[in-house]
């Protein structure tokens, strides 16, 4: 993590993880367009990874001991935005430009346009090969103090790239990659156990040579616990399995496929920010 990183307190995580989701409904309603379910529900898991678990410098985004951080599922990086904001990598007017032509914040990611994205994403199942390749690499060049994280989700693990390169990392023991699976359980069909099934995920897994860790993705201490338990695991690629609340924090998000694609309209926003503001009603909003 960056020195400006150190010593925070799980509290003072989750209050990051909070005003994250507020300027990330801003955001896409500003847009017009883009994802809301995912990139909410993967707030706590970004924040976790930007405040407390990477090695990086915002003030140098191409630092060479920084750790690597892949998105596989690039639809969702509206959140890796939001975080790299509230982490300093620029502006966070800048957010207002989501989607607009010319802007350094595209749909996807692009890796040259932005200083601190380490991949282009856009084909799902492309982040795990991506992030092996990486990983094998960093091997090669003796850099074992830097470890590849990449966040994939589980509806893109109906491609069968995802587990090709889960036979790859597994077959040199690739022990620097630490995957991260955001098992929100829906895609933009659907549920995924109805589109295409994916359980027992974690039996497909460990059957792949792959070291399994599954908690509560929307818990930032399990995020952190689990990541700083994969480094100690030297004979394995480690998959965590994060359980996640599709659009975490707003309540007529939850839970449903349909936000999986699809923006706040104003009123809709109006109410979600009113939402992660008083915390679901839990306190009083300034802006009431």
């Amino acid at each position: 993590m960056s020195k400006e990183q150190k010593g925070r307190s799980i509290h003072e995580l989750e209050k990051i993880a909070n005003d994250i989701r507020l300027d990330l409904v801003k955001m896409l309603e500003q847009a017009g367009s883009g994802h809301s379910a995912g990139p909410l529900g993967l707030a706590d898991i970004f924040t976790a990874l930007y405040f407390n678990l990477l090695k990086h410098d915002p003030d140098n985004p191409d630092w060479p001991e920084r750790d690597i951080l892949v998105l596989s599922n690039g639809h969702c990086v509206p959140i890796r935005y939001a975080t790299m904001a509230q982490a300093g990598y620029f502006d966070k007017i800048e957010l207002k430009t989501l989607r607009e032509f010319g802007s350094r914040l595209q749909g996807h990611p692009e890796r040259k346009k932005l200083p601190g994205m380490e991949t282009t994403s856009g084909p799902l199942g492309s982040g795990l090969s991506q992030a092996a390749g990486m990983a094998l690499g960093l091997r090669m060049d003796n850099a074992q103090h830097r470890w590849v994280y990449v966040v994939l989700s589980d509806g893109e693990q109906d491609e069968g790239n995802t587990w090709e390169a889960a036979m790859l990392a597994s077959k040199y023991k690739l022990n620097n990659i630490i995957a991260i699976t955001d098992r929100n359980n829906i895609q933009i069909d659907g549920p995924t156990e109805s589109v295409m099934p994916l359980e027992n995920l974690r039996d497909k897994w460990e059957a792949f040579g792959w070291h399994v860790i599954e908690i509560d993705g929307n818990n930032i201490e399990a995020v952190i616990d689990a990541c700083n338990m994969a480094k100690a695991i030297v004979e394995k690629p480690v998959m965590i399995i994060a359980h996640t609340i599709p659009g975490k924090g707003v309540s007529f998000m939850e839970y449903d496929f349909h936000w999986h694609g699809m923006p706040p309209n104003h009123e809709q926003a109006v109410k979600a920010l009113k939402e992660l503001r008083t915390l679901g009603g839990k306190i009083r909003s300034e802006h009431e």
